[in-house]
């Protein structure tokens, strides 16, 4: 297959990127960006880096490509099955949005792929759910209850908090704080604990671990379907959560920066530079 850039860049230098970017272009039927495409080559090479690349066996970015077929090409695994998404779900920038509903993505790759004391899910959230308040609704799990995978927005009496299981053997670990946007991930990397990580704070949950049960993670879904808009999910073994989390965000203020009009070439940026101006403007701020 012949790879064509958008703008004759010549700095995919990764394999893995070029052939990932060559099938989103095919699903697309047109070229990315060259800075698009270069702040995919930017995440896959500082995964290798950091050493967190082969960890992940089942990931989609739902972000950055030119069509709602172009995102659900997958990074690495097999391709998610669409349940109802439509192209009007699909922000280029922000990823794509549930309905609360009938929405969701089955990302086949089965609860029990991955060894039961090495296991990650993660997601990047643009938005948080906001269709239940006082019961749980999942970004990503599975829809059994029994030692199960769950990445949940919980309700608790003490107000909304990140509900989470990991291969566990009882109950829902819950984080004390609502789920913020960005990064939301959970590691089991031993039997008793698994981590919790969202909005860069950090919790140990004493739970221990259960054999995993057999069925497809869901994204968007697992006991009840999410609201959210999801630009990034992530299954696979054990992994360093602060590394894919700051490679993760990376990446999406890159595309950010990458989609904003009048910057320069990202090909001409010191990348980090580059990042925090995607940040601003990710977060709906402008730069004069």
């Amino acid at each position: 297959m012949t790879l064509v850039w958008a703008s004759g860049y010549n700095g995919i230098t990764d394999p893995d990127a070029q052939t990932y970017i060559a099938a989103v272009e095919a699903a697309d039927s047109q070229a990315l960006e060259g800075d698009v495409a270069l702040a995919i080559n930017d995440f896959v090479v500082g995964c290798k880096d950091d050493g967190i690349w082969d960890a992940i066996k089942a990931s989609c970015i739902l972000a950055g490509a030119r069509t709602l077929s172009g995102a659900l090409v997958p990074l690495k695994g097999t391709a998610p099955t669409n349940y109802n998404f439509v192209a009007g779900d699909y922000n280029r920038e922000t990823g794509l949005v549930g309905d609360g509903s009938t929405k969701f993505l089955d990302s086949n790759r089965n609860n029990d792929d991955d060894p039961q004391d090495s296991k990650h899910i993660s997601v990047y959230a643009s938005t948080t759910a906001t269709n239940k308040t006082s019961t749980s609704v999942s970004y990503l799990g599975d829809s059994s209850v029994s030692g199960s995978t769950h990445l949940s927005r919980l309700g608790t009496t003490g107000g909304l908090g990140l509900g989470s299981r990991l291969n566990s053997a009882s109950g829902f670990g819950s984080t004390v704080q609502t789920p913020t946007a960005g990064f939301i991930g959970l590691n089991r990397s031993n039997a008793s604990t698994y981590t919790a990580r969202n909005g860069g704070t950090v919790e140990s949950i004493t739970r221990t671990s259960a054999s995993p049960t057999g069925g497809n993670l869901l994204v968007f879904s697992g006991l009840d379907e999410s609201n959210a808009r999801l630009a990034f999910y992530s299954i696979g073994e054990s992994i360093d959560l602060e590394q894919l989390d700051n490679r993760t965000t990376r990446l999406m203020n890159l595309i950010s920066y990458s989609l904003a009009s009048g910057l320069p070439d990202l090909s001409t940026m010191d990348l980090d530079a580059a990042s925090y101006i995607g940040a601003v403007y990710r977060a709906g701020g402008t730069l004069s």
